[in-house]
């Protein structure tokens, strides 16, 4: 393992408006490096900042990317002079129709699944890959439970860098596809993420130009979660929702939306204003939503059973962080069972024409969940993240969809079919 030294580094890395490395328990700073413990409490580290000054104008100037935030993220100052992927910049939708169905005023959806591939794990890969190239890396690497897999093989790709690619063998067939055609190193573990996770960590240890974009440069990669918050600020008409549901599978995402909502705030981009964040995890994975729901500060590591393999971390590593950004903001973490995850994908795409996958069904259902017991306000606007395409997983609701009626090429047998439907 990799950890923050307390003397100055031997080599100066443009990395734009970062300004060290700062540790998420004891504050203790190192100096930007490929680094993610801290030397002194082995505590996490996260990237501390000397922001320029930046004005709504001069984001709205930049790219239809997430590099409009360029002079907010960890990245060189050339980044859009290397070839990328260009995430970010994703609809946000006024859901209306699923709005009436969950008995709220006003919802929105923020649809990542328009992203190169088709996750919001392109931002964070994005993020990572530009730090990582700067810190002297050569080949980009991750374990993954899927989403991350195919954001990295594609990024490698496209930047032409080698990728190593480690995923648990049971993962669904279409994100092993999905992975495997980008051409990279693509290698099934037997095992669950944690030991994929694991594995991992070693090899960062033994290869010193693998960069992993979840282990040795996590503090880099986890910063592009931030665009989420900036963009639904931005989308919003430059103020911040009321309430938020992310889905949690490591906690990093919910913990970066907070982050950048904070840095808007203190940026003087948007009014300050009470929030309040929710969770959202699988039944048969939901370490989180469970300690929250026991009032615990600890996360008790579970083994995963769910259809929701994206979110299926079972000790997930930004929990108490988690934990902590929902009671500070009066929100909650719910969890919901695998039946409840496809109810919740299949009504999302009947009412907003959004087809999301099991993630996506998590944090729907959750919501209705939260409303219908009364933690999430009816009355106040509210954001769902939905973060990756159901064509993903499409075994989650192959089972239960299919066609109408199978009739012969006649008019009368299409009458019929409608009348009996």
């Amino acid at each position: 393992m990799t950890l923050a030294a307390d003397t100055p580094a031997t080599t100066s890395y443009d990395l734009g408006s970062a300004r060290a490395l700062s540790c998420r328990e004891c504050g203790a700073e190192a100096p930007l490096a490929a680094e993610f413990a801290c030397a002194r409490c082995f505590g996490p580290l996260e990237i501390a900042y000397d922001f320029p000054e930046i004005t709504r104008a001069s984001i709205e100037a930049g790219p239809k990317s997430i590099w409009r935030y360029q002079d907010l993220l960890p990245v060189p100052s050339d980044v859009r002079s290397h070839p990328n992927t260009e995430p970010g910049l994703t609809r946000l939708i006024e859901a209306d129709r699923l709005a009436a169905e969950l008995g709220v005023r006003k919802l929105w959806i923020k649809d990542d699944t328009g992203n190169p591939t088709h996750s919001f794990k392109d931002r964070v890969v994005a993020v990572a890959l530009a730090a990582a190239r700067e810190l002297g890396f050569s080949v980009l690497c991750c374990p993954s439970t899927g989403n991350l897999a195919n954001a990295v093989a594609a990024a490698a790709a496209r930047a032409g860098w080698d990728s190593v690619v480690l995923i648990p063998s049971n993962l669904e067939q279409a994100k092993i596809t999905t992975t495997a055609v980008y051409g990279g190193t693509l290698l099934a573990v037997d095992g669950n993420y944690d030991d994929v996770n694991r594995l991992a960590t070693e090899l960062a240890a033994e290869h010193e130009d693998w960069a992993f974009v979840n282990v040795n440069v996590r503090p880099y990669y986890a910063e592009g979660s931030k665009t989420l918050g900036y963009e639904v600020a931005e989308q919003l008409g430059w103020r911040l929702p009321d309430q938020i549901v992310i889905p949690v599978a490591s906690g990093s995402q919910l913990t970066k939306v907070d982050k950048g909502f904070g840095e808007f705030v203190k940026l003087g981009l948007v009014e300050d204003k009470p929030y309040r964040i929710f969770g959202a995890q699988a039944a048969g994975c939901s370490p989180v939503a469970t300690a929250f729901e026991e009032g615990h500060d600890f996360i008790q590591p579970v083994k995963p059973d769910t259809i929701a393999r994206s979110l299926a971390i079972g000790n997930p590593a930004d929990g108490p962080y988690v934990l902590d950004a929902v009671r500070r903001t009066g929100g909650a973490v719910g969890h919901v069972t695998d039946d409840e995850v496809r109810a919740g994908i299949r009504l999302l795409a009947r009412t907003e024409g959004v087809f999301a996958e099991t993630a996506g069904g998590v944090t729907v259902a959750t919501a209705r969940k939260l409303i219908e017991a009364g933690l999430i306000d009816r009355d106040a606007e509210t954001v769902l993240l939905i973060t990756g395409d159901g064509l993903k997983t499409l075994d989650a609701v192959s089972g239960e969809v299919g066609p109408t009626a199978t009739v012969p090429s006649t008019s009368k047998a299409v009458r019929e079919a409608l009348e009996n439907r």
